[in-house]
């Protein structure tokens, strides 16, 4: 292995680990897209590894300030260029009375929300307008997986009870 090699491969150990924390905590959490940008700062490091000096700390600062710059490039690109979709197949799409009757349904849930009791009503907000999983509630409102479930189903049964009353 050549001297170039073997200084990537030290810094690679060094400092790959502290670079994709870095950008895990930049792009919020999406892992894949740190490691992609992780991957881009150490093909930027090859390219110049022959200017890099042989401190770590010269070297770290470096990474961080090309990651960053990287993460902040990345961001730019996906803001600039729109999403492509496809063909879109019509026949998918709901007709007006599918349309309508949630509509209708969403009003009456909009409407039943608040007299529910406040825990009732936070596990049903956590998961039908948040999207959380029952995991994420258990740990948002530190409470055991299994009063999430059992809570949940609660608050659905008094939920309906309310719809079916204003109903």
């Amino acid at each position: 292995m050549g001297t170039a090699e073997a200084r990537m491969r030290t810094l690679h150990e060094r400092h790959a680990d502290p670079v994709l924390r870095f950008l895990v905590r930049l792009v919020n959490g999406d892992h894949r897209t740190a490691e992609d940008l992780l991957q881009e700062t150490m093909l930027r490091a090859w390219r110049h590894i022959g200017e890099l000096g042989i401190e770590a700390e010269n070297q770290r600062r470096w990474l961080f300030t090309v990651a960053r710059r990287v993460a902040i490039d990345a961001s730019r690109m996906r803001r600039a260029r729109p999403d492509e979709i496809g063909a879109v197949d019509l026949s998918l799409l709901p007709d007006d009375a599918d349309v309508t009757a949630a509509a209708e349904a969403a009003v009456l849930v909009r409407d039943a929300l608040p007299r529910l009791r406040e825990d009732h009503r936070a596990v049903l907000v956590a998961l039908y307008y948040a999207g959380m999983t029952t995991a994420e509630m258990a740990e948002h409102f530190d409470i055991p997986d299994g009063t999430v479930k059992s809570r949940t189903h609660y608050a659905m049964r008094a939920l309906r009870s309310i719809i079916g009353e204003s109903g």
